[in-house]
């Protein structure tokens, strides 16, 4: 009797160094020790948690959508390889996902597929206090993710390569979107569906680094948004805008005034990715009065950092 031959999977990518960033590189505020938010978004959209398994550590997701409201997690489908392969369970946590699952041909495709809906799941059950087999992940049209049972529950997923982000709220909706660093769209080819004018004529106006570098963080941005939206790629990127405040954050623009205001920020993840979220607060939303304690100091990996960018007259990051 001949043998099936085996499935080979690919070895996930060992911590690369740090992205040669070029002039993006100036405008990252590092996550401090501590936690310290350095000069970056503040603690409303704080730095994605980094969990490596669905162990956890899950304590600081807990704590963040209890404190906050939200929560973000980031880490990446090789650390969940061996749950994926070895949970006797899995059928049952990936519920109606798994046909699926099953009809995902390429084996790296499949284990990347399961790993981040147990990502998500986990996340979910962790910070709901929920076993994560008794969630029913289903999708709205449009492909958007939700928690069946769970009213007032929010989560958006985003995986890139190797990354996988999760976001969860409990206080209105949410979205989150990540890209490489390395991506380099083209300004001329995609500003006229991404940008409005005035975005356009702003991009046009800087070095073609910077350019690139504001285009991409654009796209994540407006993809989170429109995530958060229920969405998606459906809504013309181009038929709205940000733009900066007062105090330097981006904001989206003409939002009616006296309405609870959207939150943005964008992070730099392992120096290689950025992670954009966008939240819609149903409740007023404060900032805490004290740092939260430093997602990643336990895990040995380079923490999140939050982008900013400079305003004219200004430099060094500015919150986003």
């Amino acid at each position: 009797m001949q043998l099936p031959e085996p499935v080979r999977l690919p070895a996930p990518a060992a911590p690369a160094a740090p992205a040669d960033l070029g002039e993006l590189g100036d405008l990252v505020g590092r996550v401090g020790p501590g936690g310290g938010q350095g000069r970056g978004s503040g603690g409303l959209l704080g730095p994605p948690l980094h969990v490596a398994g669905p162990e956890g550590p899950w304590e600081e997701v807990r704590d963040q959508l209890t404190g906050r409201g939200h929560v973000l997690v980031h880490t990446t489908w090789g650390q969940w390889l061996a749950a994926a392969l070895l949970d006797p369970g899995l059928r049952g946590l990936l519920g109606r996902d798994w046909p699926r699952y099953r009809q995902t041909a390429a084996p790296a495709g499949r284990l990347r597929f399961a790993a981040s809906r147990m990502v998500l799941k986990h996340t979910a059950a962790a910070a709901l206090h929920l076993p994560a087999d008794a969630l029913d992940l289903a999708y709205r049209p449009g492909g958007r993710p939700h928690l069946r049972g769970l009213a007032g529950t929010e989560v958006s997923l985003a995986h890139t390569d190797e990354l996988i982000v999760v976001a969860v709220s409990r206080t209105g909706p949410i979205g989150v979107d990540a890209e490489p660093v390395t991506r380099r769209p083209s300004f001329e080819l995609l500003h006229p569906y991404v940008c409005t004018p005035a975005e356009a004529a702003e991009l046009a106006a800087l070095p073609e680094d910077d350019r690139t570098a504001r285009l991409l963080h654009l796209w994540t941005l407006k993809e989170a948004y429109t995530k958060a939206l229920g969405h998606g790629m459906r809504r013309r990127f181009a038929a709205f805008g940000f733009s900066r405040d007062e105090q330097g954050r981006t904001v989206l623009a003409d939002e009616p005034a006296g309405a609870p205001r959207w939150i943005l920020a964008t992070h730099l993840v392992h120096d290689r990715y950025l992670v954009s979220a966008a939240h819609h607060p149903l409740l007023p939303v404060e900032t805490p009065s004290r740092p939260a304690p430093h997602p990643l100091e336990e895990t040995g990996l380079p923490p999140a950092a939050t982008l900013g960018w400079p305003l004219p007259g200004s430099s060094g990051a500015q919150p986003t």
